[in-house]
């Protein structure tokens, strides 16, 4: 007996020990003071952060043993993949019963597009079982259109926790590794927004698939915004009430949104609205003129005191101008999180350059509606990079110079070759087999076997009026490259552009109208100074674009010179019409803030005449 109270009391003296430990650790790394953040908020907080980052380190090696022998890992996942659905609607259509090896797959199994899908997932909308997946899915992801209209794609619950597990704790490990500030238990500035949900007879939602409050209920103690304020669901009103509550909070050590459009956005937002929002923080109030509901207001209210020191320190940060405003406004802010590939990049070097001037800014993952692709493991490095999760989904790759065929002969992960573009195609958790979504990306190494990529395009947002195919990226850099040859003192804010076809059957004046089809580009600039000058383009500089065009494409420089497409057209339109846009695209059917992504190439006439009447006259 004796023996056993001894061991009891090394026990017991033990976790007692440990949760000293624990308490000190958790000591060490608040930043806030009661009554801001109690230990036990503190306490909660810890844990999350700590349990996701330790995920983080198991998940981790095993994409690191996954990468070692991509080959069978890819045949591992597929193979598992046709088994658990093996019984389902769509595998007995296809005979997928017959597939016992990769090579089977490939031969018996053709590439597909959403049209091959769309009957079944209909079916599926209207309750029936057992079509695409043995379970009901966890939500119907309806996509962001950016190729010019939405589909809906059934998300299997296995790859929802497939996302976190593979994805966003690694994420976060490998975030807290390259910046060990966010060990800090300081709060996020998180800006998403609670959609319209749509739901099935079975009540499953229909919507976007991107994070939003209400799919985020366990972790929304990590944010500024309380609770209340995402139950506001008009944008303007709702961003509004998110940076009040991130205002107040002098140690935000974060700022995440989805995409780097969405936090330019917001800090734009911001800098205009800011003598308001320190008004309310000083008088502990919300905006008398604010339109939310009188029930959030109230709700709001409770969370609210007056805070004049703090309203001066925000006074005095915004006399310094734009440059460095965000470090300003909190000066614990170790990081952004959002998207900067593709013409993200665009927003990205604007947040870099001015409001959050010297703060690292992560671009953590490579997914879409279709699921998790890949994950940077290198925070630091520019251009953000991406590894193929070999466990996520079964990859093919198409060459680029075979995209334009129905059926081309792919290669497999273990086949790519540094340097190359191709077409991606996936096998994934939710039953898209082979199917070509339309993401174009480069591969630009290897991380042990397996593939590291840039994102380079959509599919879908090519010009092309006669067969040249100028790529989103490509336009881009021409356009952008072009205006710095133009003028020293201003950049590109914004733009947009389109096919001329897309006027057909509108009434246009005659100054659009040309014999031959042509291009259209709607360009926002800025000054240097950040003042509204509004430059306007002369004949001789939109000569200078439609020559720089001719440079880097010659099969558009061969069309232009036969006299078979026409001079790109150049509309300046003022400062504040991508806002207007936004505002505009987000009120129409099926739209999400969390998923906007500006329309690169316009394939809507509803959006064409919104720009159009907005033109400045030349």
């Amino acid at each position: 007996m004796g023996v056993v109270k001894k061991i009891i009391g090394v026990s017991a003296g033990g976790a007692t020990c440990a949760s000293l430990l624990l308490a000190y650790d958790i000591q060490k790394h608040r930043v806030y003071h009661a009554p801001e953040q109690t230990f036990s908020q503190a306490a909660r907080h810890y844990m999350v952060v700590r349990s996701l980052s330790l995920m983080g380190s198991f998940s981790r090696v095993r994409l690191e043993r996954a990468t070692l022998d991509v080959k069978t890992a890819q045949r591992e996942f597929l193979l598992s993949q046709l088994e658990a659905n093996m019984r389902t609607q769509y595998n007995i259509d296809m005979g997928l019963d017959k597939v016992k090896t990769v090579k089977d797959f490939v031969t018996f199994h053709p590439l597909t597009r959403y049209s091959d899908y769309s009957r079944y997932v209909a079916r599926m909308l209207s309750g029936e079982k057992n079509v695409l997946m043995p379970e009901d899915p966890a939500v119907f992801a309806v996509t962001s259109g950016t190729s010019g209209h939405s589909n809906i794609v059934p998300m299997a619950r296995r790859q929802t926790k497939l996302f976190f597990l593979e994805g966003i704790s690694v994420l976060y490990k490998c975030m807290v590794d390259a910046f060990p500030q966010t060990k800090l238990l300081s709060k996020d500035f998180k800006i998403f927004f609670t959609p319209s949900w749509r739901y099935t007879v079975d009540g499953i939602p229909i919507g976007p698939n991107s994070a939003s409050p209400d799919r985020s209920r366990n972790l929304l103690h990590l944010y500024t915004t309380p609770e209340p304020a995402y139950n506001v669901k008009s944008e303007p009103e709702a961003l509004y009430l998110y940076l009040l509550f991130a205002l107040r909070d002098r140690h935000v050590g974060m700022l995440e949104a989805n995409f780097s459009s969405l936090i330019f956005h917001a800090m734009s937002t911001l800098e205009n609205k800011l003598p308001q929002l320190a008004e309310d923080i000083e008088l502990g109030r919300v905006d008398p003129n604010l339109a939310i509901d009188a029930d959030i207001r109230a709700e709001l209210d409770k969370s609210l005191s007056p805070d004049p020191e703090r309203a001066e320190e925000l006074r005095q940060a915004s006399q310094g101008g734009k440059v460095g405003l965000a470090s300003r406004l909190w000066p614990g802010l170790s990081m952004l999180m959002a998207a900067d590939t593709g013409t993200f990049d665009l927003y990205a070097e604007k947040l870099r350059n001015t409001y959050c001037k010297g703060v690292p800014l992560y671009s953590p993952i490579y997914a879409a509606s279709e699921g998790l692709l890949g994950v940077n493991i290198w925070p630091k490095e520019l251009p953000s990079r991406y590894l193929l999760h070999p466990r996520s989904q079964f990859y093919e790759f198409i060459p680029q110079y075979m995209m334009d065929e129905d059926q081309p002969q792919t290669r497999m992960m273990h086949q790519v070759k540094e340097g190359h573009t191709y077409e991606l195609v996936i096998t994934n958790p939710s039953c898209l087999y082979r199917y070509r979504f339309g993401d174009v990306v480069k591969v630009v190494g290897f991380y042990n076997q397996c593939p590291i990529i840039e994102f380079k395009y959509r599919k879908g947002q090519f010009l092309n009026v006669r067969g040249e195919k100028i790529s989103e990226a490509q336009f881009y850099e021409i356009l952008k490259g072009t205006i710095t040859k133009i003028w020293t003192d201003t950049r590109l804010a914004d733009y947009c552009c389109m096919e001329s076809v897309v006027l057909e059957g509108m009434d246009v004046p005659a100054d659009l109208k040309t014999s031959q089809p042509c291009y259209h580009v709607f360009v926002e600039l800025e000054t240097d100074d950040g003042s509204n000058h509004v430059q306007k383009v002369t004949k001789a500089q939109r000569k200078m674009l439609d020559d720089a065009l001719m440079v880097h494409s010659y099969p558009y420089s061969s069309f232009r010179h036969k006299g078979s497409i026409a001079p790109i057209q150049v509309h300046v339109v003022p400062r504040g019409s991508f806002l207007a846009l936004r505002r505009f695209m987000l009120g129409q059917p099926d739209s999400a803030s969390n998923q906007y992504k500006v329309p690169r190439v316009l394939r809507k006439q509803e959006a064409a005449k919104f720009m159009l009447d907005r033109r400045l006259q030349q």
